[in-house]
């Protein structure tokens, strides 16, 4: 939860389907503004491998790239937003949107933190480091360290299912993900994101409420991911 906050399984599983490819779209045409080919465009690939975890249709992946890309005459007009904050009791977030229209988000944002406090710009980031994060799944009892150590990543920590969370440099995402499947491991996802320095301790109570307040953020549609100071 610490690096990446995301809805309990069955909460996910309540959402709609579309709503969680929507998000995968916006990321993946937005990617796709620099070239179609995933092989030469490092954050389209990194796009595209979310997209494949999520069981896209093989369709509806090809047309957000030739939509992106610009191969089918329409315009995209996404801009990414950061937005930071408080959620319930002084919990630090930061909330990444993609919209196509700034005044409606920030608006519709503020009322979504009016259970919380929604700071200025670098209020809460400055407690969190802009990080790669890589989740892989060992296959024949791999180790985790030693793939660390191998493929360049500055930390690992157990994810779901049995996978990892390998932590890098921004800058060196792209090449630990290419490194893994040396050491044994399938890459499911990558992206650039936000690990808290400081995380919360809360009591049940208290991580009742501030769930509550991280799914109202994460349904809104132009919410693309919700970084939270929690621990565990």
């Amino acid at each position: 939860m610490g690096a990446q906050w995301k809805a309990k399984p069955k909460e996910a599983a309540a959402n709609a389907r579309g709503k969680i490819f929507g998000k995968l779209v916006k990321e993946i045409m937005i990617a796709a503004r620099n070239g179609a080919d995933p092989d030469m465009n490092p954050k389209l690939r990194l796009a595209v491998q979310q997209a494949k975890k999520a069981s896209m249709p093989k369709d509806t992946l090809e047309r957000a790239i030739k939509k992106g890309a610009g191969l089918t005459g329409e315009t995209i007009n996404y801009e990414r937003t950061l937005y930071e904050g408080f959620a319930p009791h002084q919990v630090p977030v930061i909330v990444e949107c993609l919209t196509d229209n700034v005044n409606r988000t920030v608006a519709e944002i503020r009322v979504l933190f009016r259970k919380g406090q929604l700071g200025a710009s670098g209020s809460v980031s400055w407690d969190f480091d802009h990080v790669g994060m890589i989740e892989a799944a060992p296959e024949n009892g791999a180790d985790p360290e030693l793939a660390a150590i191998e493929a360049g990543a500055q930390d690992f920590e157990p994810a779901e299912d049995g996978a990892t969370l390998f932590i890098t440099e921004m800058t060196d995402l792209d090449a630990v993900c290419k490194a893994l499947p040396e050491f044994g491991f399938i890459v499911q996802s990558a992206q650039l994101g936000y690990r808290p320095k400081n995380p919360m301790t809360l009591s049940a109570a208290e991580l009742e409420e501030v769930e509550a307040f991280l799914e109202a953020l994460d349904a809104h549609d132009d919410v693309q991911n919700v970084y939270v100071g929690l621990a565990g």
